[in-house]
């Protein structure tokens, strides 16, 4: 068991799965808690090589991890990227659930049901295919850290995003009712909900809409990847030990407008 006593929010000695991690978010989290000392699996679905490029920009920082593909969508993906990571760096610890997909603003006569199905595939489906199968490590040892990545979009019922928003509230269920049945084997279920934070896959978006959604920020700047760094590593440490079942939104104060 790794002491924590002088710094609590060492992650040395711990294993971190981060998926969707070659890009985005997932790619300055990974880097976040790898300076904080944990060993970290980055993961990717498709482009290989993008991600081998940002694996060799994490490791040239001088963390420590390695790389795995899978579909975490999928239940034979998921078992065979748990089994590759236990024997390359260990059982998971720690897992934040970031993986997405697109996610088209459109009037609801305009989605069908096979796009619901993909949000709640990743939403809903993935979270508890992880969260199954690294339970077993988890509750043996009394301590992990299971952190899902939300959406401010639950909490503000943005229009013409019915598929996103339906399945980002399934996953915040999923977490608040995890929380209190893990709570008594010393395992913490938070979320962290972002703002919307410009990254690779916003290149193309309407410059209209980005102005629209910047002028309301309270704090009157746009959200960077980096601003998830705190909070990612605080949820995944001991320093997070007495919080659980909460939601932590990182969108410069939008929500409380």
């Amino acid at each position: 068991m790794p002491d924590s006593s002088s710094n609590p929010f060492s992650l040395a000695g711990r294993v971190a799965l981060v998926t969707g991690s070659s890009t985005g978010l997932g790619k300055v989290m990974a880097i976040a808690l790898g300076q904080a000392g944990a060993k970290v699996a980055l993961n990717y679905a498709h482009n290989t090589a993008r991600a081998e490029q940002s694996f060799a920009e994490f490791q040239a920082r001088g963390l420590t991890g390695a790389l795995f593909q899978a579909d975490v969508t999928s239940e034979t993906d998921v078992a065979r990227m748990h089994g590759e990571i236990f024997k390359q760096l260990g059982p998971v610890d720690i897992i934040v659930i970031n993986a997405t997909c697109d996610q088209p603003q459109k009037p609801i006569e305009d989605y069908d049901w096979a796009f619901y199905q993909r949000m709640l595939d990743f939403f809903i489906k993935s979270p508890f295919l992880l969260t199954r199968a690294c339970l077993p490590h988890m509750k043996a040892q009394r301590w992990g850290r299971i952190i899902n990545i939300g959406s401010e979009v639950f909490a503000r019922g943005v229009p013409n995003f019915t598929a996103y928003v339906a399945a980002k509230g399934g996953q915040n269920g999923f977490h608040r009712s995890l929380a209190g049945e893990l709570a008594p084997h010393g395992i913490t279920v938070n979320m962290i909900a972002p703002g919307w934070i410009p990254v690779e896959r916003h290149e193309k978006d309407p410059q209209e809409l980005k102005d629209g959604y910047r002028a309301l920020i309270p704090v009157n700047r746009w959200g960077v990847p980096t601003d998830l760094d705190g909070s990612v590593v605080f949820l995944a440490s001991e320093a997070s030990s007495f919080i659980t079942g909460q939601t932590l939104h990182v969108n410069g104060g939008l929500t409380v407008c």
